[in-house]
């Protein structure tokens, strides 16, 4: 056998202005994400459409506001499961293996 750790994805919509595309895409890449296109929307408003693992979405929001000056929304949907990558298991694997070592010493 050869196990995996899955994590999930969800798809995510941010709607913000226009000039602060490049701070998002960055922002989501950083992150993970995998930007799926992007859209106009009214008001000189875009809506950028990503793929993004879960667990690096915990402070999106303050993040979101304070990129966009309060400006930026989103909304994320659960998607899926997909293989976490191999850096990101290994120290998964060390931080686990240090908990089970911590809980025997005691």
């Amino acid at each position: 056998a050869n196990p995996v750790i899955l994590e999930p994805y969800g798809n995510l919509k941010v709607y913000i202005p226009d000039e602060f595309m490049g701070d998002i895409i960055g922002d989501l890449n950083k992150r993970r994400g995998r930007v799926m296109g992007m859209s106009p929307a009214e008001n000189n408003m875009q809506v950028v459409e990503a793929e993004v693992p879960m667990s690096e979405m915990h402070s999106y929001a303050i993040d979101l506001r304070s990129m966009t000056r309060g400006w930026g929304s989103f909304d994320m949907d659960f998607a899926r499961y997909e293989e976490t990558p191999p850096v990101v298991q290994a120290a998964i694997i060390e931080e686990a293996k240090a908990l089970m070592e911590e809980e025997e010493d005691e």
